[in-house]
């Protein structure tokens, strides 16, 4: 694990009960990349997508073709935001329990190339949203399964490494895709433990992502947790881990935490 120091309101869309505001005090915001700042849509849809032809054409034999029919982006997408396992999205391209396992091994060699990752792009509205939050002084902090080199790579690219004073990530460049809540965790515990924040003083900080491994490891170190729709799981999925509140993007979250009124 790595460290690198450096439109209109919408209305809630959910909200657990609270018995206190939102800190006006200084605030520190913990937030996921994938998801929160950065879409993987198109990647992951691509991975699935070349996964799939390599699976059919390595049993292709001059007797057999595989009948695999391929989903469309939304009935992908929709499917790994109610977090069905690849297994079950295969089978239902049409692949057999023999070939499965060819296919999801591709899926894992594939994700993460070079070749691939150039297809993720900014969240909308979340460079306002990280940019509103550093106005307000802030203290942002990046907590990441994604490897911490790419992460870091990503916001020097758009100017965005001086927004974070910390950036945590890992070193293993899978470890986003499969999503590892006990690694999240720990990722959120030693960034917690770096940035000096006492416990008492919870209340003033959060943890802002899109995925279950983030409010299960807020959860853990007493942290409240914003959990965003606009990643890779839906409204109802998120809603079933009890997150403080679920909001749609970043901007709205970033709007909520401040009490502005755009």
């Amino acid at each position: 694990m790595n460290c690198v120091a450096t439109s209109n309101l919408q209305p809630p869309q959910y909200h657990r009960d609270y018995n206190h505001a939102l800190s006006r005090q200084q605030l520190t915001v913990f937030c996921d990349f994938d998801g929160p700042i950065v879409d993987v849509s198109r990647r992951y849809y691509t991975t699935y997508q070349l996964a799939l032809a390599d699976t059919q054409a390595f049993y292709q034999t001059p007797d057999i073709t595989l009948p695999i029919h391929p989903l469309s982006k939304e009935q992908f997408w929709q499917m790994k935001r109610d977090r069905v396992p690849d297994v079950e999205i295969a089978s239902s391209s049409g692949l057999q329990e023999k070939h499965l396992k060819f296919f999801l091994g591709r899926v894992v060699e594939i994700v993460n190339q070079p070749a691939l990752l150039y297809q993720d792009k900014l969240q909308l509205r979340s460079r306002w949203a990280l940019a509103l939050l550093h106005s307000r002084c802030v203290r942002l902090v990046l907590v990441t399964l994604r490897a911490q080199s790419q992460a870091t790579q990503i916001l020097r690219n758009y100017g965005m490494t001086r927004l974070f004073n910390g950036i945590y990530g890992t070193n293993d460049r899978h470890a986003a895709y499969r999503n590892y809540a006990d690694l999240k965790r720990q990722l959120l515990q030693q960034a917690i433990t770096e940035q000096s924040l006492l416990s008492q003083q919870s209340e003033s900080a959060w943890m802002v992502g899109d995925t279950e491994a983030d409010i299960v490891a807020a959860q853990a170190l007493s942290l409240p947790s914003i959990a965003l729709t606009c990643g890779i799981r839906s409204f109802a999925y998120l809603q079933q881990f009890e997150p403080t509140y679920i909001y749609s993007d970043l901007l709205t979250a970033a709007q909520q935490l401040l009490g502005v009124r755009c």
